[in-house]
């Protein structure tokens, strides 16, 4: 069987397209979950739905330690910064959800296993102990959430993360404010800022 060199060119070009075909194969399911996927309010991150993720994590522990807030502490401003955070992370939690339906991102529905263990300590906590846990262990998070939502907030390029990471934000920096203001905080115990 003899091929003129014209046959081979179009057979050489059929199996390149074949191949780059086989490469560009649009991921779906898990594979899309692990990259990034397009949606029409824009490109969404691993770092987008990390985002959706944390915020649906923060509701799940922050919102029952608000209301162990009503019972177990002696103090009207804890009980306060309670109050706040179940009003505020309800909200929230009902939204991000909602966003995470739009955009295709699985949410849990339990707290991750630190957060558990921060609950299981205020449990059996009552009075001014349970204030100290409370204030010490939400302000370190909320710390450490602030410089995620921050940076998705500045570097997304999908719309309506945009503007929920914008809401987040102004959440989270409420809720440290708010925690600050017990008067609990022991600052030498927060990370140290790095540059």
């Amino acid at each position: 069987m003899r091929f003129r060199f014209g046959e081979l060119l179009v057979f050489g070009v059929f199996l390149f397209a074949a191949a780059i075909a086989v490469v560009v194969v649009v991921p779906r399911g898990e594979a899309a979950q692990a990259g990034w996927t397009q949606t029409q309010w824009g490109p969404l991150s691993p770092a987008d739905r990390d985002l959706l993720v944390r915020v649906r994590w923060a509701g799940l522990w922050e919102i029952p330690a608000g209301r162990w807030a009503q019972d177990r502490s002696n103090s009207d401003k804890v009980k306060d910064v309670g109050m706040h955070l179940v009003t505020d992370h309800t909200k929230l939690d009902a939204e991000v959800r909602a966003l995470a339906d739009k955009l295709g991102v699985l949410l849990p529905n339990e707290p991750n296993p630190d957060q558990q263990g921060w609950l299981d300590e205020m449990s059996g906590a009552r009075g001014p102990q349970f204030d100290q846990i409370f204030v010490d262990r939400l302000r370190n998070a909320h710390g450490k959430v602030f410089a995620v939502v921050a940076a998705v907030r500045a570097g997304t390029r999908n719309d309506l993360v945009r503007e929920f990471a914008t809401t987040a934000v102004n959440v989270v920096m409420k809720h440290m404010s708010l925690l600050e203001s017990t008067g609990l905080v022991d600052y030498s115990t927060l990370p140290t800022p790095t540059v």
